[in-house]
């Protein structure tokens, strides 16, 4: 933002963010960089069971498809590759043969990846199939204002107040983040969303992040960041992440659902249940496997960690997944208080029903 020995002039947040993690020595874009999982551990790390549940989303999905010929998996904000990897190992080798994988990322593609995937800087248009967009949004970058201004902040954190909103954020906050006091204009994220999400012609296009809805929104922000696994201060000098959490009612398009990651979990066959102590007699190094795999699925769905992360699901073209669970109408959050993020997901409670698992005849390996 500023040459050596020269002052650094504040700007808006959003244009420190875009080149604090994607200019030229970017923390996302830095060549050589060890990727998102050398700082911070997503459900993609944590487990290869969170790869076998998209996988069986996307077994779903391609049913209500019809199986079509070419069945397209988009990962938007792909890192290194590794959920597309995960999902692929995780199919049935008849559908992965027809998957066509794309991982939408700005960073350089990774030596050794799998050459059956597409390595793309934006989605790819007329998809049919699955978009998924794991803790893809909360790097979106984002306007912060506070009493009708914006905050404007030097590439060593110091903020200070910056010009008037434009209409169109201070409309944004008056619909989605009334409260007075410092904001994180989502409209950004919006638009990013619906960008994403028209370049899908048929299929399922689901976002999962850290989430607030209106009626729970932080009444100072949730702006950090992120270095070798600690959470540091949001310096936008390039060191460290900057992230900040979503207003996914707000990004919701037509006919889409809210709800908890330990819900959409559950419905897609992740259980944190111990294993039956008979499989401990009659097969040790089963059970020991299925002890693991518990505790994976534990750190996955867990209150208070992965498990409160929201998951934006949005149909085109197909009948809604879970079917039957309440719509996020644009205009009134996410369901009566059960903020994506902060309880039970959005809409009345969990009571999804028990149906919409994916792979009613071929199944899912376990990973």
């Amino acid at each position: 933002m500023s040459t050596q020995g020269e002052r650094a002039v504040p700007v808006r947040w959003r244009s420190a963010m875009e080149a604090a993690l994607y200019g030229p020595d970017g923390f996302y874009t830095r060549p050589g960089g060890p990727g998102p999982a050398g700082h911070f551990r997503t459900s993609v790390h944590a487990s290869r069971l969170y790869a076998g549940a998209v996988a069986r989303l996307l077994l779903t999905v391609d049913e209500a498809l019809g199986r079509p010929r070419g069945l397209d998996l988009v990962d938007v904000g792909a890192g290194r590759g590794e959920l597309l990897v995960g999902v692929l190992a995780a199919l049935p080798a008849r559908t992965a043969a027809r998957v066509r994988p794309y991982a939408v990322e700005r960073a350089a593609r990774p030596e050794e990846l799998d050459p059956r995937i597409h390595w793309v800087p934006v989605p790819p248009e007329r998809t049919t199939g699955l978009l998924f967009a794991n803790e893809w949004l909360d790097n979106v970058p984002l306007e912060i204002a506070e009493d009708g201004h914006y905050v404007t902040v030097a590439p060593d954190g110091t903020e200070s107040p910056g010009g008037p909103l434009e209409e169109a954020d201070r409309a944004w906050l008056e619909r989605w983040w009334p409260t007075p006091g410092r904001a994180e204009i989502g409209r950004s994220r919006d638009e990013a969303w619906a960008q994403a999400t028209a370049t899908l012609e048929r299929g399922l296009a689901v976002a999962v992040d850290y989430a607030h809805t209106r009626e729970a929104r932080p009444p100072f922000g949730t702006l950090t960041g992120f270095r070798a696994g600690r959470e540091v201060p949001p310096v936008p000098d390039g060191g460290c992440d900057v992230t900040a959490h979503v207003a996914l009612d707000s990004c919701a398009g037509p006919g889409a659902t809210l709800l908890t990651q330990r819900r959409a979990l559950a419905l897609l066959g992740v259980s944190a249940g111990r294993p039956s102590l008979t499989l401990a007699s009659t097969d040790p190094v089963a059970y020991v496997r299925a002890l693991s795999a518990a505790g994976e699925a534990a750190e996955l769905t867990a209150r208070g960690g992965l498990g409160d992360f929201g998951w934006l699901v949005q149909p085109v073209g197909i009948a809604p997944w879970p079917a039957g669970h309440e719509t996020a109408g644009h205009g009134e959050g996410a369901g009566h208080g059960g903020a994506a993020g902060h309880g039970e997901g959005a809409g009345h409670g969990e009571g999804v029903g028990h149906g919409g698992a994916a792979g009613h005849d071929e199944g899912v390996g376990t990973p």
